[in-house]
């Protein structure tokens, strides 16, 4: 017989008896509540980073510092550990606007900066991917506000964070970021000034001024460090440079709010005007006032005048018809409101420089040429004008009319003055009574020229930059075959070309300023997009790309790409899928279809689409 020890027994025995005692009743007793869940996992972290995202959980400025709390994450969204590298900005709001002075200044400090290597500061581990960053600025008081403004990381593991703007007081700036990339478009991916610089707010959305206004304050310094322009100073002179029909005087392009300046000698007013003339003394006694009204109803600038006509004023075009003696006619009216004006009265006193009409050639959606080069106007009585074409040089099968009126002002009325296109429907040539609408493809928004062309002129000839140019298209189209100063064909491809192609440099020798904007950035005038498969296969005459030779044309998508893609190897591509810009005009040369297929490839959603190219989104 085996042996147990008694102790071992004894347990056997009660444990027995616990299980007897529990079934005694057949009852189980109730659950107990859930407990509390246990630690997960510890996130997974990382030493390096391509990306670093920060958010910031708490700042606090202090006496004499800014402390900041923050977490940082890698492009995978992986907490990251072994950050070394730091800095901080403060600018701070003073009387005379946001400033911060630099280390050799020699003037009352304001705000002030520190990074990890700063006497005083320390960068502290909280835990994994959180930090706290004690940021010693001696100018900086508890009660101090201002532009607070981090970023982190460099070197050659963690790669430096976007600048974050953390926080800046209300209305410290009236000009945005809405505005700047108006033109601009992504400020980040420019070659201009300092993109790396460009910052971001703690909910991740671009903050341009704000982050440009950590250096560049109000407060102009005449010495101690760097960043010495004032924010004013680089909107009012530098963008004096761009030099066709924008003026710095039209406020509202930069500044979405009002600018009221309490100090005519101060920030602002002073870049442009010494405080001694007429217009500063002017104005002197009123210390409080919009400087984006009072600027726009300057009669020395005219922009509210020239605004004014143009928002109440219209023009109508007639379709065409034959008149009793058989010329080809069209009507123009001119409307204020909708009360109709006597075109021949403001004529003839001077209201008016110019009411005149074309008569097109159409086919396929586009404008083919010029039908008829000279006419006869006369007066109706009821204050129209009718302009009448004798005799047709193109005989296409469809025609219309475009007209032009220009209310007189400036010294130049063709350039100063407040023009006015408007386009017929169209006919069958054979038949003047069968019309359809006018309908030629525009691919750019009403406002894509006026956002930088901000005068409220016309470029040339009494042709203005409203709804995107479309006055340009009287002349500027398939068939009309302008030199365009050597530039390019047609609308698009000349607009391509004198914007980022050889005609950049066309006028005057030198480079333009569009050419420091990106021309990737289609979205600036391309706000839907592009869609290749809408582009007519038709051909436009080409003199343009060959040094005034009549004879050639080009297909329309090679015509656009070549305006700016214009080196051999590119050239060679289009060719290769069909395009052309050299084939020999034949007499209906626009009822001739291309072989381009170029979107097959480059369409939107293609592989090759236009878009992974070319920004079209903002």
């Amino acid at each position: 017989m085996k042996g147990f020890n008694k102790r071992y027994l004894a347990l056997i025995v009660a444990g027995a008896m616990g299980l007897a005692g529990c079934g005694s009743d057949g009852k189980d007793g109730e659950d107990g509540a859930p407990g509390e869940p246990g630690p997960g996992p510890n996130p997974p972290v990382v030493e390096s980073s391509e990306i670093t995202n920060v958010e910031v959980i708490h700042h606090v400025i202090e006496e004499g510092q800014v402390t900041f709390e923050f977490q940082i994450t890698n492009e995978d969204d992986a907490l990251i550990v072994g950050l070394e590298k730091v800095n901080a900005e403060l600018a701070a709001m003073t009387e005379n606007g946001i400033a911060r002075s630099r280390d050799d200044f020699e003037g009352v400090k304001v705000g002030g900066s520190a990074s990890e290597a700063t006497e005083g500061a320390s960068l502290t581990v909280l835990e994994n991917g959180n930090y706290e960053f004690i940021a010693p600025m001696p100018n900086v008081t508890a009660g101090t506000d201002g532009i607070v403004r981090l970023a982190v990381g460099g070197g050659d593991l963690i790669a430096k964070s976007r600048y974050i703007v953390v926080s800046k007081p209300e209305n410290v700036h009236t000009s945005t970021t809405e505005t700047c990339q108006s033109c601009h478009v992504d400020y980040a991916a420019s070659h201009l000034k300092h993109p790396s610089y460009t910052a971001i707010n703690t909910d991740g959305e671009v903050d341009l001024v704000a982050g440009c206004m950590t250096c560049h304050g109000n407060v102009a310094r005449d010495d101690g460090g760097y960043a010495r322009n004032t924010m004013q100073k680089i909107g009012h002179i530098n963008h004096q440079k761009f030099e066709t029909d924008f003026t710095p005087t039209n406020c509202y392009t930069c500044h979405a709010e009002p600018v009221i300046n309490t100090s005519i000698a101060g920030n602002g007013c002073n870049d442009c005007h010494t405080s001694d003339s007429a217009a500063i003394q002017a104005i002197a006694a009123n210390s409080d006032f919009d400087a984006r009204e009072f600027h726009a109803k300057s009669a020395l600038i005219g922009l509210e005048e020239r605004q004014t006509i143009r928002a109440e004023h219209s023009t109508t075009t007639s379709a065409i018809y034959m008149n009793e003696i058989g010329e080809y006619c069209t009507d123009l009216k001119l409307f204020k409101g909708e009360e109709m004006l006597d075109i021949e009265a403001l004529y003839a006193d001077g209201t008016l420089s110019y009411a005149s009409a074309y008569l097109h050639g159409y086919n396929n959606a586009s404008i083919v040429g010029r039908e008829s080069r000279t006419y006869e106007t006369s007066y109706k009585g009821d204050g129209s004008a009718s302009l009448c074409f004798a005799k047709l040089d193109l005989h296409t099968p469809q025609i219309m009319a475009s007209s032009r009126i220009t209310f007189a002002w400036g010294a130049d009325p063709s350039y100063e003055g407040v023009s006015f296109t408007s386009y017929s429907p169209v006919t069958e040539l054979d038949n003047l009574a069968n019309e359809t609408e006018y309908d030629r493809r525009h691919a750019v928004t009403t406002d894509s020229c006026t956002t930088c062309h901000n005068n409220e002129t016309n470029y040339h000839k009494n042709g203005s930059y409203t709804e995107g140019g479309l006055d340009c298209v009287a002349c500027h189209n398939n068939g009309q075959d302008r030199n365009s100063a050597g530039s390019a064909p047609g609308f698009g491809p000349m607009v391509h070309s004198m914007h980022w192609g050889v005609g950049a440099s066309a006028v005057t020798g030198e480079p333009n300023s569009a050419t420091k904007l990106n021309a990737e950035n289609c979205v600036a005038c391309h706000a839907d997009g592009i869609d290749l498969y809408a582009i007519p296969n038709q051909f436009m005459r080409a003199k343009a790309f060959h040094g005034g030779d009549s004879t050639k044309m080009a297909s329309p998508i090679t015509a656009n790409c070549f305006a700016c893609h214009n080196d051999d190897s590119a050239l060679n591509h289009m060719v290769q899928q069909g395009g052309s810009i050299d084939e020999e005009v034949v007499a209906d040369w626009y009822t001739q279809p291309t072989s381009e297929s170029c979107a097959t490839c480059h369409a939107e959603g293609k592989s090759y689409g236009i878009e992974k190219f070319h920004v079209f989104e903002r």
